[in-house]
């Protein structure tokens, strides 16, 4: 089989541990490995940092990279060159960088004689599986988020709710008919359709039901029960509110802003880490009573929720966000939509609370009840890890 993802992430690696172990990897395609970092000296220290995060355990054997237009996109923001990635079509914005990873994949698979199967997601699978069809070779698609119709509806949605963070939406209603057309050509050519929630796996059209479909909910970090448990906060500070993501409406940060200006509590802290997608005065004039935590590696990711009390993710759009799992391995009950894709991860009132989506009031609501019960938090905590 061969794998092929242009930036990695958790669920990726995963999935190429379980691959490697099952002897079923043949090949591993991604735009950039940091296995080697002789040659990285030379750049920035947060891009630096950012492509250290990018290591595989594989063997070279086994990997083969495409690393130049990623690259230019991470670099060319920091020099003054953000055009040249900003739009759909500039030389290296993301888009530009999917479809080059994907035709120099199908190339590098049309010299091999030993594949049987190709494992591709959205976005960077079309000429995969073109070629993939040719030669006779099965085509595994996997949709990190729900499918592009639904996605668009609700976001367009969003956009005329509020306006102002429209911004901050991004390509879920900016998409080219050419780049729709071909997230619906690469499904149609899909032999097996992986989704994360079954939120993904029901926004599929329905002409996609004849296809074998496959809902995998990630794994979540291994816990550690012999810290955790003491970890008990306290009662007297301010309750932590944590979100964690990019900083847009498609995770529904302007309702939680909304909820926590409703509340209009002291004794209420918002935490916000996560991707900019405006300038931070956007979202200053938005709501100032929050404190900004950067991006920041994974381990010290976790150690920041362990600082917080619950984790609020009121999403509009996703496929299964895994940061809903990370927060609880660490000890925080939760507070999300079902457009999360982890509705099954709430018993009420017991890891957490549902919510619908678009509802300040509602996650105010639930917010608040938190504040008036802490001392509930600790045996909520401990579900969440369980």
């Amino acid at each position: 089989m061969a794998l092929s993802h242009p930036t990695g992430n958790q669920n990726l690696r995963a999935v190429l541990e379980v691959f490697l172990k099952e002897n079923y990897l043949e090949k591993f395609y991604t735009t950039f490995a940091a296995n080697n970092t002789s040659g990285l000296n030379f750049l920035p220290t947060k891009i630096r940092q950012e492509l250290l995060r990018r290591s595989y355990a594989v063997s070279e054997d086994k990997i083969q990279t495409f690393p130049y237009l990623e690259l230019c996109r991470m670099i060319f923001p920091k020099i003054g060159a953000q055009f040249l990635v900003d739009h759909e079509n500039a030389f290296a914005s993301v888009n530009s960088v999917y479809k080059n990873f994907d035709k120099r994949v199908a190339s590098s698979l049309s010299k091999l004689n030993n594949i049987d199967a190709v494992y591709a997601y959205e976005d960077g699978a079309l000429e995969t599986f073109r070629l993939a069809k040719k030669k006779g070779i099965k085509c595994i698609y996997d949709l990190p988020i729900a499918y592009w119709e639904t996605s668009r509806t609700l976001l367009e949605a969003e956009a005329l709710r509020r306006p102002s963070w429209k911004i901050t939406l991004g390509g879920g209603i900016s998409d080219s008919e050419e780049k729709l057309n071909r997230k619906t050509e690469e499904l149609e050519l899909a032999d097996i359709i992986i989704g994360h929630s079954s939120f993904v796996m029901n926004s599929l059209p329905e002409w996609a039901n004849t296809k074998k479909q496959i809902m995998s909910p990630f794994g979540s970090p291994i816990v550690d029960s012999k810290t955790l448990p003491n970890n008990i906060k306290s009662q007297n500070k301010p309750l932590r509110v944590l979100f964690v993501g990019s900083m847009g409406q498609r995770k529904g940060l302007g309702d939680l802003f909304e909820a926590i200006k409703l509340l209009n509590r002291s004794d209420v802290e918002l935490v916000v880490m996560g991707s900019l997608l405006a300038p931070m005065e956007f979202y200053k004039l938005e709501n100032n009573n929050f404190v900004y935590e950067p991006g920041r590696p994974h381990q010290e990711v976790l150690a920041l929720m362990r600082s917080c009390d619950i984790f609020c993710l009121p999403s509009i759009v996703e496929g299964r966000a895994l940061v809903m799992q990370e927060a609880m391995s660490q000890g925080l009950p939760i507070i999300i939509t079902p457009n999360t894709g982890g509705e099954d991860l709430i018993i009420e009132g017991e890891t957490g609370f549902l919510v619908p989506i678009a509802s300040p009031n509602a996650i105010a609501e639930k917010i608040n009840w938190f504040a008036d019960h802490r001392s509930d938090i600790e045996r909520m905590r401990l579900n969440a890890i369980k």
